[in-house]
């Protein structure tokens, strides 16, 4: 089960952040189609966030064909995304990049922008 970590100084909207780490875990493999997503409940619990700002995350990833409410038993996960499982060898060889790239002195914000430009580079058009 995927469990959210909310970022109140990112300047992000806490909904986005929701909807952003959801499809983080859908790309990732870490949730899968019929897979239950945490109720607002336990969301609210862990995060101390207002219900209808999760509420209104998963309307958004409905919206998007990601997930269905299921009335009196939860939302679940209707499709995956992207091809990119958490243990792919690619990850392996990133993970060893920022490794090389903290030992050299980047700060993470360093990081961040190398890589956003090396994506924007390669990767035309929508990123979601």
């Amino acid at each position: 089960m995927v469990e959210y970590r909310i970022d109140r100084h990112s300047g992000v909207a806490t909904y986005v952040q929701i909807v952003q780490q959801t499809k983080q875990a859908l790309r990732l493999g870490l949730l899968r189609p019929g897979d239950r997503l945490p109720t607002a409940r336990e969301v609210v619990e862990a995060t101390a966030i207002n219900p209808n700002t999760v509420l209104k995350a998963y309307r958004e990833l409905e919206r998007e064909g990601l997930v269905e409410a299921r009335r009196g038993l939860g939302t679940f996960v209707r499709r995956a995304l992207g091809a990119a499982p958490a243990d792919s060898p690619l990850r392996t060889e990133l993970e060893d990049w920022a490794r090389r790239a903290d030992a050299a002195g980047l700060e993470r914000e360093d990081v961040a922008a190398l890589f956003t430009a090396v994506l924007d580079k390669h990767f035309q058009g929508d990123p979601s």
